[in-house]
């Protein structure tokens, strides 16, 4: 069998990019930047916020969670969520590492 487009690639760069690719869909950029702004909230508190609907919202909240970009505590009935600092440092690190590059690199077309 043939190898997969991810093959070749550290663990780290494979993680990232599944990270990155969760946070290119424009529902869970807004739920992460309301979770961001937010202490805690539960499923409810972010349907009045995201204009989907609530089961919609649960696939996007899933997907966050198994990248690990965000966490959820049960609290009753309902699940709290708030962002997971350790796996949002790792994004930003990579962000200003190339960011770094970047403006060292300035002659570039």
């Amino acid at each position: 069998m043939g190898t997969t487009k991810t093959d070749g690639f550290d663990f780290d760069t494979n993680q990232m990019a599944e990270i990155l690719k969760a946070i290119g869909h424009p529902a869970r950029l807004s739920i992460l930047k309301y979770l961001a702004s937010t202490p805690n909230c539960i499923c409810n508190d972010i349907v009045d916020v995201v204009p989907l609907a609530q089961p919609t919202i649960s696939r996007h909240l899933t997907e966050l969670k198994k990248v690990g970009l965000i966490m959820g505590n049960i609290k009753g009935k309902n699940i709290c969520y708030c962002i997971n600092k350790r796996n949002w440092l790792k994004v930003k690190t990579l962000i200003d590492q190339i960011n770094t590059v970047i403006d060292q690199n300035q002659n570039c077309c």
